[in-house]
């Protein structure tokens, strides 16, 4: 044994690993999601973490293409999956004759990009996508369902300060048309993103290195500082009598999506109209989202999706219009945690700890039986040890309950269950221990 050339054990930079009460937290967290998507009627959607290069690429390129990991096996040219849309357009029309459209799916997977790590962001990740995809058309009533997905999906992660940002890309490109400059908007878009980082002033003075006119600057500048209410809002875009009829287009879905947002109940604090958000510059054609923690915005958008025209455009002539969100849950996690948001205190799956005394290992595993044919989480203490470090093994994994076993409990076909928090302890029933843990 000592001839054997001992490995430090070390976890590659940008790929994160928990401790056990904080992957359970975690775990609770994909849980709340997954049920959350599942009772909007969403279905549930396996794609291989491992594709054929050509097809995952067939859309990349630039730095998506710097990032993917690739090998070759054999005469195979692999890659891991990257994102979790490209797998879903190569499943959607793969299995196309297969599908029920409008195609409600959703997929709570890791996802792999070399990217420079850095703090909160990682090269392997979960990311937890819906998706709804249309056969030709799909009601702009899904993009107000979308916002309510969201809006439940954090509810039920315990958040109620959080805030959903809805814009629709065709309003900025129709303000664009509006000024004819929409051959630089691609550049104008790029800026406009950054209006939150570095403010109007500056975003001004970059607009000026694209050599627009100050009237326009100042016309843009105007249209980006409209503020209100939410309806105030909706009401100055219509008061602006633009021409533009992809503006007007943009308008009226915006207007449907805050309506029907709004009967969804999703409550007005939680979501508002924001003329700034502009992303996806090359994929999303309609609404886009953003989710923002309130107060805690520095963490970046939380939740983030919209609208897209032809989801599966490299691998069928068919048109499937769809609208989705994706919540990247490792970045989410890691952010809160900094942050001191999770509760991670809990360091045990366990409700019941049961301690055989002595001998009485099949009484032991009659109870333990029976308290997981009642869904009770429990775990037997089967080494040969000392009383003291038996019951430090609950302790230490904060195991609310204890049953104990010894001779008198076997001779009387009892059990002694002790309240770990409390001290309390009695000797009851099988039946009666199962009323006090359900």
């Amino acid at each position: 044994m000592e001839n054997i050339k001992r490995v430090e054990p070390r976890t590659l930079s940008g790929f994160m690993e928990l401790l056990p009460q904080d992957q359970i937290k975690f775990n609770e967290m994909l849980d709340i999601i997954k049920k959350t998507y599942e009772l909007y009627g969403f279905l549930p959607e396996e794609t291989p973490i491992i594709e054929s290069s050509e097809v995952l690429l067939a859309k990349a390129g630039g730095e998506t293409e710097k990032q993917i990991y690739s090998f070759r096996k054999g005469d195979k040219d692999l890659s891991l999956r990257f994102d979790l849309t490209v797998p879903l357009a190569k499943y959607v029309a793969q299995y196309y004759n297969d599908l029920t459209f409008p195609y409600r799916r959703y997929q709570i997977g890791k996802v792999f990009r070399g990217e420079r790590a850095q703090k909160g962001r990682y090269r392997e990740f979960y990311q937890c996508d819906i998706d709804i995809i249309g056969d030709g058309k799909l009601s702009i009533i899904n993009d107000a369902e979308i916002p309510s997905v969201i809006y439940t999906t954090f509810k039920n992660l315990g958040f109620d300060n959080f805030i959903i940002k809805i814009n629709n890309r065709k309003i900025l490109n129709g303000l664009f048309d509006e000024l004819n400059i929409s051959q630089k908007k691609t550049e104008i878009l790029i800026i406009i993103d950054k209006l939150e980082k570095i403010g109007m002033e500056a975003v001004k003075e970059e607009l000026r290195k694209l050599e627009l006119s100050n009237g326009i600057i100042n016309k843009i500048e105007e249209f980006f500082k409209i503020d209100g209410t939410t309806d105030e809002k909706l009401e100055k875009l219509e008061q602006l009598g633009f021409n533009s009829y992809i503006f007007k287009e943009g308008l009226q879905e915006l207007k449907e999506v805050v309506k029907y947002v709004r009967l969804f109940n999703v409550e007005e604090k939680n979501f508002t109209v924001d003329l700034t958000i502009a992303r996806g510059l090359d994929y999303y054609t309609g609404t886009v989202y953003e989710t923002n923690l309130v107060g805690y915005e520095s963490i970046g958008s939380i939740c983030s999706g919209g609208r897209y025209e032809n989801l599966a455009s490299y691998y069928t002539k068919k048109n499937l219009p769809g609208v989705g969100i994706s919540i990247g849950l490792t970045r989410l996690f890691y952010n809160l945690k900094e942050l001191g948001l999770l509760n991670t205190t809990k360091k045990s799956i366990s409700k019941v700890g049961i301690i055989p005394m002595g001998s009485e290992f099949e009484e032991a595993v009659n109870i333990s039986n029976l308290l997981r044919e009642n869904n009770i989480p429990n775990e037997i203490y089967k080494e040969d040890s000392k009383i003291k470090n038996k019951f430090s093994y609950a302790n230490n994994l904060d195991i609310p309950y204890v049953i104990i076993i010894g001779q008198e409990e076997k001779e009387k076909g009892m059990f002694t269950i002790k309240n770990m928090i409390t001290g309390d302890q009695n000797m009851l029933s099988a039946s009666d221990i199962l009323k006090i843990l359900k």
